[in-house]
């Protein structure tokens, strides 16, 4: 999903054209935590797509709707992986808050 075109990068992290996808340039083990906010209560799922796939960790399906959803995990990431934020599992259109609707955060520890 398209993420806010003002971010903050830093340590080299670039993104796509499109905002969808982040990449990071350097392999370490790295601290990523998102969240998803939106105007109603939706029963949706959310997770980080790490090279095109979902990283198990990152899931957050809840058994009810939610309007705010927040995950953080700590993974090892390869020089030149990407990492997505996905909504999925929903039946029917979301809208985000204004502002933060949506954020991602990478910050390499080591």
């Amino acid at each position: 999903m398209p993420l806010s075109a003002d971010q903050v990068l830093s340590g080299g992290i670039t993104v796509s054209p499109d905002d969808t996808f982040f990449t990071v340039p350097n392999a370490g083990v790295y601290r990523l935590s998102y969240t998803v906010n939106t105007t109603a209560d939706v029963l949706m799922s959310t997770q980080l797509l790490i090279d095109g796939t979902a990283n198990t960790a990152s899931i957050l399906a809840p058994l009810i709707s939610l309007s705010s959803y927040a995950n953080e995990i700590l993974v090892d990431l390869a020089a030149g992986s990407t990492v997505e934020l996905q909504l999925f599992g929903l039946l029917g259109t979301v809208t985000l808050l204004s502002g933060a609707g949506a954020t991602l955060m990478i910050v390499q520890l080591s």
